[in-house]
């Protein structure tokens, strides 16, 4: 049952956004401190991936583990109202996003995948530091690894 009225949960809802969040603005600035440039939200490629790295053809996408259908992550529990709605976005959301990975991929961009509930917790400056610093040992591998998450 919901704890809130439908009035509060419409706010609540209303004020989730799809890009410059928390977690993405945190990521970006711990790759900007150590020297990465790039472009964020890109129109012109599929997903609009959150983070564009042209000098290396690779792009990042910063997840939230509920909106993104995280299996086995203790930040995804199906909600226990109106389910039915929830798993068919979150299923739309997860066949979107392996569809627009797959394009990228085969276009020749290099995909990197950050997880929210990698970078959040007790020590999340440390968390989202070392994120950074795989994320940069990652671009700068001569073995190009095509896809991976962080």
């Amino acid at each position: 049952m919901d704890t809130l009225t439908s009035s509060q949960r419409h706010k609540n809802m209303s004020h989730i956004r799809g890009k410059d969040t928390k977690p993405e603005k945190e990521i970006r600035s711990a790759l900007h401190k150590i020297g990465f440039r790039f472009r964020k939200n890109d129109s012109r490629l599929p997903g609009k991936p959150d983070i564009v790295l042209p000098h290396y053809k690779a792009v990042i996408f910063v997840n939230g583990c509920f909106w993104h259908g995280h299996t086995g992550c203790k930040y995804f529990v199906m909600p226990k109202t109106n389910t039915e709605f929830w798993q068919n976005k979150i299923n739309r959301n997860k066949e979107r996003d392996a569809t627009e990975i797959k394009q990228l991929l085969s276009d020749g961009w290099r995909v990197g995948v950050v997880w929210e509930c990698f970078i959040t917790g007790k020590g999340r400056a440390g968390k989202i530091r070392d994120v950074s610093e795989k994320i940069s040992l990652w671009l700068e591998e001569e073995f190009e690894e095509r896809y991976r998450e962080f």
